[in-house]
């Protein structure tokens, strides 16, 4: 349990970084966000939101309408057809309710297992693990699995963690996926696991980081050997 416990120390309170005021809204946004900062989805999402606030709404949109709101999002077509479908389907097979149960959710079209242990464990709170890039490439950095297939990687760390851990230490791992563990030039330095952390696949030289408020390097000294 030691990385849930570091990060746990590192991240003692946080918020869903996607705004949303019901399990829909949170759905679209989680769907919006894929290949997209949830920053830009923030941004977007109050017109959509007050356009179509709900499944109801959603599910008869006219979708250059939808286009042209998602379009800073990218891939905007391709979510279009899942927010409307995913809308559709939710009034069609369950009265205009998003369900609570994971089999019902990876039913609905654009929601895979990340998108749906998202919802389950912000909106039902349902313990789940969301592994996203971020997830994985933490994951596999620190030894947590070998795994490259993201139900795989979920399985994997669903048997480290025990089930009350999984909802935060999942997100907790994605916001260190951030800020610290970067797909390029880690903060190893600057890392509160560095002292245990194997650092498999990461070539970059072992460096003490300054980080500022906004999770930017800004100054760099070479560790001696051991990482003390």
């Amino acid at each position: 349990m030691a990385v849930a416990d570091v990060l746990a120390e590192e991240f003692p309170t946080y918020r869903v970084p996607l705004d949303h005021g019901s399990a829909f809204q949170l759905l679209a946004a989680t769907i919006l966000s894929a290949q997209c900062t949830d920053a830009m989805v923030n941004r977007v999402t109050p017109a959509l939101f007050s356009r179509y606030p709900d499944a109801t709404a959603m599910a008869v949109a006219d979708p250059a309408e939808v286009e042209e709101i998602i379009h800073r999002t990218g891939f905007f077509r391709a979510k279009t057809r899942s927010l409307i479908g995913m809308a559709t389907a939710v009034v069609e097979r369950h009265g205009g309710d998003v369900p609570g149960r994971m089999a019902e959710l990876v039913l609905l079209p654009g929601v895979g297992r990340k998108t749906a242990n998202v919802v389950l464990a912000q909106w039902f709170g349902v313990p789940g693990i969301a592994v996203d890039t971020h997830v994985l490439r933490v994951a596999r950095r620190l030894g947590l699995t070998t795994e490259t297939d993201p139900v795989k990687v979920e399985r994997d760390l669903g048997r480290l963690w025990p089930r009350r851990l999984w909802s935060d230490t999942s997100l907790r791992l994605i916001f260190h996926g951030r800020r610290t563990c970067t797909a390029r030039a880690p903060k190893c330095g600057a890392c509160p696991m560095v002292g245990f952390c194997p650092r498999i696949g990461v070539d970059a030289p072992l460096l003490r980081v300054d980080v500022d408020a906004d999770a930017d390097a800004r100054v760099g000294k070479r560790l001696p050997a051991g990482g003390q």
